[in-house]
């Protein structure tokens, strides 16, 4: 049966999986998982705006899939842990089978 806290859980992971929903973000994490990246150089190893990636990226720091720390005037972006490597993972093998 599921209780309340349960069903807190569920609905939680479902927002989470909605953040895997857009191939844009898909394709921030697979580049932050080779190397940490500011905007310009996501932007450009993705050939895209510097305000699309912004936009895709306060999705995926509000949902904690990734962190970011300073350096100088520029915000260098990477995955929060290992389980966003995993979770990608895991995908990819799914569809393999």
């Amino acid at each position: 049966m599921i209780n309340q806290e349960n069903e807190e859980m569920l609905v939680n992971l479902a927002e989470l999986f909605k953040v895997f929903g857009d191939s844009t973000r898909i394709k921030i994490l697979y580049a932050l998982l080779e190397k940490e990246m500011n905007v310009t150089e996501i932007s450009e190893a993705l050939d895209m705006t510097q305000p699309a990636i912004s936009q895709q990226l306060r999705i995926l720091k509000s949902s904690g899939l990734v962190k970011f720390r300073k350096e100088g005037k520029s915000a260098v972006y990477y995955p929060s842990d290992e389980h966003v490597k995993i979770i990608l993972n895991i995908g990819i093998e799914h569809l393999g089978d």
